[in-house]
């Protein structure tokens, strides 16, 4: 679970905004939970205090990743040094996205197969959340930027594995619109 940005467009931690009966983050988490994963990782960074104060995180092996500022890769990064050295699959979930839900993981998962990547096809177009098979760790791992993870789908185009969701990609939360749009549906 990638929960370290500073949300600086928002201008508040909006792993903490309310959402249901908790926050953004507990509702993200809850789903992960959903999921039974053989390990649950959570990686925050900006508000880092605040979250822990606030967020049940039980159940997650959290992970503060100081270097937040340098984007997405840096959490990624930070995770796989906690990862289970038995591990096959790493599913990439992003704490400020509450659409996305455990029949969808559990879809990725049964249709990664082989293939070292599998993401999910929504009506709109490609979206998280992703499966990295363990092949690609190394490559995961050495990614530098926000949005580098998106260049692996290039990279694997003709070997990874598309999986079809219907429906719309689920929002993540940047704005305050996209905060008001998920509350609408929630």
């Amino acid at each position: 679970m990638l929960a370290a940005g500073g949300s600086t467009r928002l201008g508040q931690p909006k792993q903490l905004l309310p959402l249901g009966d908790g926050t953004l983050l507990g509702h993200t988490l809850a789903t992960a939970r959903a999921c039974e994963f053989d390990q649950l990782v959570c990686v925050i960074g900006g508000a880092a205090e605040a979250i822990r104060a606030t967020v049940d995180l039980s159940g997650a092996e959290v992970v503060v990743n100081d270097h937040f500022g340098e984007g997405c890769s840096s959490s990624i990064a930070a995770a796989l040094e906690v990862v289970a050295p038995d591990s096959d699959v790493l599913v990439l979930l992003l704490g400020d996205q509450p659409g996305v839900t455990a029949a969808t993981v559990g879809t990725l998962l049964e249709r990664l197969g082989d293939a070292p990547l599998a993401l999910c096809r929504y009506d709109e177009g490609r979206g998280h959340p992703f499966a990295f098979a363990r092949s690609l760790f190394p490559e995961l791992a050495a990614l530098h930027g926000d949005k580098s993870v998106w260049k692996l789908q290039d990279r694997y185009e003709g070997e990874l594995a598309e999986v079809r969701i219907p429906g719309a990609i689920p929002l993540d939360i940047d704005t305050w619109e996209d905060y008001r749009a998920v509350q609408s549906f929630t």
